[in-house]
């Protein structure tokens, strides 16, 4: 029903039109919450720990989605095991000039240059502060993010205590001054003003990096690892890989955006095994980039993922994507003969490379 739907209205408007149209759909929260039952999957074997959160399933709505922490409510009907929300900055932002926004509709991809449209600290503050009853049902880690680390620091200090966890993003590719934390020490400063009144779980979403050319060509990638590097001295608690990937497009009035959906999956897939090998059991990661299906959430996850992250997925499949992924990991678990989604996941190789 949502891709005929789609393809007969929503994907026939501007993306950003489309979406309002569904936020208005999502606000119909009492419809979302007596189909509740048809989205969601209860299954020990699905169980993961994340971070210390305990998840009845391994599928997270990814940071952007519902960037003013309004659609808590009826996203948490839609059968996720946790949802990431924002990402919030400390005043409001208006985002970049239009148009922002592009469908790859046969690939099923999406390259925006939004920027961090949000209405700001307070007002997302606000809308947490109505939910707090929903926290020991769908766990909730809010995204915050900005240009310098006072910014951040207190955008933690005041959601910290309304979330289970929180997501520091540092690797948008359509902020201006926000790849200043992308260097190691301007990371450290980061994260150690952070802990110095964290009590709750702290993730970083990460940059991408490409597949070098030749063995010599580790530039990206070895950029990364220092960074991992600072995190794991630093005590965060889980890495989301990745943000989006930065990508030429002449209809976007930056010129450039970053790319999201199908697209990007082999690439998911290879940064979390090469992630994974690197630090081991060290610190959880989230495979964000390209899953639509259980059979892509089962790959991610045998590559090193503790869970996985859906935007773009959700958009091309609709609020049906959680319930098959699920689904289908529970089959998936089953052919393997174990008990759980846990134990049906390879031991974890590393070469500790990264102290």
């Amino acid at each position: 029903m949502y891709k005929f739907l789609s393809k007969l209205l929503l994907f026939t408007l501007q993306p950003e039109l489309a979406r309002s149209i569904v936020d208005f759909f999502l606000k119909r929260e009492k419809i979302w919450e007596i189909l509740s039952p048809v989205f969601e999957i209860r299954d020990s074997k699905l169980k993961v720990d994340l971070c210390g959160l305990k998840l009845n399933n391994p599928v997270g709505l990814a940071a952007g989605f519902d960037k003013n922490c309004e659609l808590i409510s009826p996203l948490s009907n839609l059968g996720f095991g946790y949802l990431v929300v924002g990402t919030v900055t400390e005043n409001p932002k208006p985002g970049n000039p239009k148009p922002r926004i592009f469908r790859y509709l046969k690939e099923e991809s999406l390259i925006n240059s939004l920027g961090f449209p949000n209405n700001g600290l307070e007002h997302s503050a606000r809308e947490l502060e109505k939910i707090q009853f929903q926290l020991n049902r769908t766990s909730l880690i809010t995204s915050v993010s900005g240009t310098s680390v006072n910014q951040i620091v207190r955008c933690h200090q005041r959601l910290e205590p309304l979330s289970n966890a929180c997501e520091i993003n540092i690797s948008s590719p359509n902020t201006k001054g926000l790849k200043i934390f992308q260097e190691p020490s301007m990371l450290c400063n980061l994260i150690g003003k952070i802990n110095e009144s964290r009590s709750k779980p702290l993730l970083l979403k990460m940059t991408p990096y490409k597949h070098p050319k030749s063995n010599d060509d580790n530039k990206e990638r070895d950029e990364v690892m220092e960074l991992i590097k600072v995190c794991l001295a630093n005590g965060v608690n889980g890495l989301t890989i990745a943000n989006t990937r930065i990508t030429k497009d002449a209809r976007l009035s930056s010129g450039t955006g970053g790319l999201s959906g199908r697209l990007l999956f082999q690439d998911t897939i290879r940064m979390i095994s090469e992630i994974k090998s690197e630090v081991g059991n060290k610190i959880d990661l989230n495979a964000c980039g390209g899953i639509f299906t259980g059979q892509e959430a089962w790959e991610a996850l045998q590559a090193g993922a503790t869970t996985i992250q859906l935007y773009t997925g959700m958009i091309y499949v609709g609020p049906s994507v959680v319930k098959q992924i699920n689904k289908d990991l529970i089959d998936l678990i089953n052919k393997t003969k174990t008990q759980s989604l846990q134990s049906s996941l390879p031991q974890t190789r590393y070469t500790d490379t990264i102290p």
